[in-house]
């Protein structure tokens, strides 16, 4: 029998052994985060985590390589260090595989980990990555890839690509803002979208968004009633054209009033398909990627399975 008490273990903000097996970090280096990497290494260590992969990788896109080689060590619980495009690219690695992510919100937007609950506190969201609640939540798949928070083409992929790194780690999101002054005059081209079989949407958009939760880009509550558990995607379509039509736009949305919006389309479904008369660049989570003439989406129902509150 174990005569150890209370005083006998590490004391802390995170002070009792964890439930969990072997735990890995992927942390993207260059991001900040309460005391850093030294701090969240003790407070692991400190919490009783004894089985520790470590892994730090230099940008998002090599996160996935890292996250892989956790699973086939055997992690059992893997807390992710960054932003949503570390976030994104680790939960498409992760995705099915029923390992839980811890996220850890150190970039310049933390989307995923706000619409979760997840605090930017250290100690306290290591302590809920050890001891919270596991939620399954559901990822959306946009060309084969998996995207937790929101993705779109048009407008909103245009801004995020544009947006100056260097303006982002000063300004955050008011960078995005800034950006956006500069597509407002973006021209609208022709978009066909299919929601689950039938034709839901052809005309003139000049962006498309499919999204898992409701607060998007810029803190903007963009879907009003998603919810990242009910095994489907919320579908938007905007018409606005010009800087008028974008400020009554982004003013609904503010308001949380996006479906009010005369130049907003809004549905619900689990597949979708859009083709565009001119190529358009995409994005997944805030990571700009190519341009394309398609897209395939679709919702994976529990894909996902994320450390919460509570």
């Amino acid at each position: 029998m174990s005569t150890s008490t209370r005083e006998d273990r590490p004391a802390g903000p995170v002070d009792a052994a964890p439930a969990v097996g072997t735990v890995a970090v992927v942390a993207h280096r260059k991001k900040t985060f309460g005391g850093g990497l030294d701090e969240l290494r003790a407070t692991l260590v400190g919490a009783g985590v004894r089985d520790l992969l470590w892994y730090e990788v230099p940008k998002s896109r090599k996160a996935p390589k890292a996250v892989r080689k956790a699973l086939d060590k055997g992690a059992d619980l893997v807390f992710v260090w960054g932003g949503d495009g570390t976030v994104q690219r680790s939960a498409d690695a992760l995705a099915g595989s029923g390992v839980p992510m811890a996220v850890l919100p150190a970039g310049t937007a933390n989307l995923f980990a706000t619409n979760m609950g997840i605090p930017t506190d250290l100690p306290e969201a290591v302590r809920i990555g050890l001891h919270g609640h596991r939620r399954t939540v559901d990822l959306g798949i946009l060309n084969g890839e998996h995207f937790a928070v929101m993705a779109g083409a048009g407008f909103d992929a245009d801004l995020i690509r544009d947006a100056d790194r260097k303006l982002k780690g000063k300004l955050g999101r008011l960078a995005y803002v800034l950006t956006g002054l500069r597509h407002v005059r973006g021209e609208c081209v022709r978009t066909r979208v299919r929601v689950d079989g039938s034709d839901w949407f052809d005309g003139e958009a000049s962006c498309v968004l499919f999204g898992n939760v409701g607060t998007i880009t810029g803190g903007i509550p963009a879907f009003d009633d998603a919810r990242p558990d009910d095994g489907a995607l919320e579908v938007g379509v905007a018409t606005a054209s010009g800087a008028v039509d974008w400020a009554r736009t982004l003013g609904r949305m503010a308001a949380g009033r996006s479906e009010e919006s005369p130049f907003v389309r809004i549905t619900r479904g689990r597949k979708i398909k859009v083709r565009f008369d001119a190529p358009k660049t995409y994005e997944l989570d805030g990571g700009a990627r190519g341009k394309t003439s398609r897209l395939k989406v679709k919702v994976a129902p529990g894909g996902l399975t994320v450390c919460c509150p509570g």
